[in-house]
C-alpha cells in the first residue's frame, strides 16, 4: 500500500477541496479493499451521488470517504442532519471510511466505521443557519465517533503502518452480528459495549450497573435496566466480544 497520494492527478485545480477530493479518491481507489468481503478493489458511484462515493463490486458493499488534514478528531463535520438521519436508517447506508493526511499529501490514519455502528445517537445536530445565510435555516450536523466503540474503527492504517489485511477483514466480519439487529436492540448493545470500553481488561457486572443511571437516560422507556444490562452482556459474549470468567466477572477479547 503507497501512502503518498499522487499529486500529478490535480495540478489542475487550483481549489484545496477539490485538489484533496481528486487526491484522497484517487487514492482510496487504488489502494483500498472491500473490508467487508476482502475484494481487491473498489469501484465509483458516478460523482456527486449522494449516497456513497465507492462500492464493491463483488459484494455491494458501499463506502463513503472523509477526509482531512492533521489529526484524526472526536467530531467530524458531515453535511444535512435530516439527510443523514434517513441514510442511517434506511437498508443501503454506507459505512465510512474516514482518512487523514499530512501536509505532504501523506496518508497518516485510515480507518473505516462499519454502518451498523451508525445510529442517531452518534449524528449530532448543528444549529440552522441564520436569516442572513444564503442557505438560511440550513441544519447541519456532526459525527460523533466518541459514540462509537473502540472495536467499531477498524483501521486500514494507523499512525501510518499498514494494517494487515486479514487483521481488518476479521475485525469488520466480527461485528456483522449488528446487522440482523433492529435499530432500537442495536442501540442497546452498543451503550453497553460503550460502557465496557471504559472498564479495564477484566470487568466485573457490578462495575457495568455503575453505568445504569446514565442508560437510563438514554433509554427513558425502559424501566428495567440492570436486566437490560444482564441481557447484552450476554449478547455479547455469545458473539465473542467478551468472556465469562466466573460469576458475575468478564474479560474483554479485543
Amino acid at each position: 500500500m503507497n501512502l503518498h497520494f499522487n499529486q500529478s492527478l490535480a495540478k489542475n485545480y487550483h481549489s484545496e477541496p477539490q485538489k484533496v477530493r481528486v487526491l484522497s479518491e484517487a487514492w482510496v481507489k487504488e489502494n483500498s479493499y472491500c473490508t467487508n468481503c476482502s475484494a481487491q478493489s473498489l469501484a465509483e458511484f458516478a460523482n456527486n451521488k449522494p449516497v456513497a462515493d465507492f462500492y464493491c463490486e463483488n459484494c455491494n458493499e458501499q463506502y463513503e470517504l472523509k477526509s482531512k488534514k492533521a489529526k484524526l478528531s472526536n467530531v467530524v463535520n458531515d453535511g444535512a442532519y435530516k439527510t443523514m438521519i434517513e441514510r442511517i436508517n434506511s437498508k443501503n447506508n454506507p459505512s465510512f471510511f474516514f482518512l487523514t493526511y499530512s501536509k505532504e499529501y501523506t496518508v497518516n490514519n485510515f480507518l473505516i466505521i462499519p454502518k451498523h455502528f451508525f445510529t442517531p445517537d452518534i449524528i449530532v445536530k448543528r444549529k440552522p443557519l441564520s436569516v442572513t445565510a444564503k442557505r438560511a435555516g440550513w441544519v447541519g450536523c456532526n459525527i460523533d465517533l466518541r459514540q462509537v466503540p473502540e472495536s467499531g474503527k477498524v483501521f486500514l492504517v494507523k499512525d501510518q503502518q499498514v494494517i494487515p489485511r486479514e487483521n481488518v477483514t476479521q475485525q469488520f466480519q466480527k461485528t456483522l452480528f449488528l446487522r440482523k439487529q433492529s435499530m432500537a436492540s442495536r442501540g442497546w448493545t452498543l451503550d453497553v459495549w460503550q460502557c465496557i470500553d471504559r472498564l479495564d481488561t477484566h470487568f466485573s457486572l457490578k462495575q457495568v450497573y455503575g453505568f445504569a443511571d446514565e442508560l437510563q437516560l438514554k433509554h427513558p422507556e425502559n424501566n428495567h435496566v440492570k436486566d437490560k444490562i444482564r441481557q447484552q452482556l450476554q449478547v455479547l459474549r455469545d458473539k465473542g466480544i467478551i468472556e465469562f470468567v466466573s460469576r458475575g466477572h468478564y474479560r474483554k477479547l479485543y
